[in-house]
């Protein structure tokens, strides 16, 4: 197979990967889109190989898009060479990257999961952005895995995996009820701590983070429901010394992760 050179929006693959803006469609096509030659690039090294590869016209020689357009082709993808208008219309960005590609996603399940020292669990998270922002987290803290319960947003959107810098493809990222959460942390008999406005809460620097350790953070408008404060074996919560009561759940969870991290260094 060799490199396509498309110009026209009309071409039915650059169809294809528009609609994989949609839930609808990433689902009905069994891909999803990243964007970014860097994430692409690390999306490689994590075992990741693009099912389409597009690029933008004179980026051909480049030695990671090079690399990338190999792979592609040797696993039986499709490479394609577009002009910059063209990729925009497929990334919906302005100034668009160099490179977008699409992948097949790997399903894994609650069951296919055993907790490490630490795991993020995330409860009805529905901002793409703080989706991306907590896999970069685990990431940046060696926390193998995220569990999004219950209605939360699609890991596979193009702006969680746009926020997540090249992070969803090196964390494991898997969806449940909180039915199901519950059993399975009861199977691991692992140690769940909750992050929560409440009065049963303690300084976050102050908990105990023994191992297997299960950082739960709640919605981003409602916070925790009162059914998860109590299956949780700690609440904690961060001081706030201004007029704001709580932070943004992106910046709770990654310090829970890195208060988590530094205690377990110690022991």
């Amino acid at each position: 197979m060799t490199i396509q050179l498309v110009t026209s929006a009309s071409n039915t693959t650059l169809k294809r990967l528009r609609s994989l803006k949609e839930k609808k469609y990433r689902r009905a096509e069994g891909l999803f889109l990243a964007e970014g030659l860097r994430i692409c690039t690390e999306a490689l090294d994590s075992g990741w190989v693009p099912r389409v590869l597009l690029f933008a016209e004179g980026k051909a020689s480049h030695p990671l898009v090079s690399r990338l357009t190999h792979a592609t082709l040797s696993a039986g993808g499709t490479v394609i060479e577009t002009a910059p208008d063209l990729l925009s219309g497929v990334t919906g960005k302005d100034n668009p990257q160099a490179v977008a590609a699409a992948y097949e996603p790997r399903t894994r399940s609650l069951g296919d999961l055993t907790p490490g020292p630490r795991t993020l669990v995330a409860e009805r998270l529905r901002d793409p952005g703080n989706l991306g922002t907590l896999l970069r987290a685990c990431d940046a803290t060696g926390t193998g895995a995220l569990i999004l319960l219950d209605e939360s947003t699609d890991p596979t959107s193009l702006e969680a995996v746009r926020a997540s810098m090249g992070a969803f493809f090196t964390v494991t990222c898997v969806q449940a009820t909180t039915t199901e959460f519950l059993d399975w942390k009861a199977r691991h008999n692992a140690t769940l701590t909750g992050a929560a406005l409440d009065p049963r809460s303690v300084n976050y620097r102050a908990a105990s983070y023994a191992t297997p350790q299960l950082l739960l953070v709640g919605n981003e408008a409602q916070g925790l429901p009162e059914a998860l404060m109590a299956a949780c074996d700690q609440l904690v919560i961060m001081p706030m010394r201004g007029r704001a009561d709580s932070l943004n759940v992106a910046m709770a969870g990654t310090l829970l992760l890195y208060e988590a991290l530094y205690a377990q260094d110690r022991r």
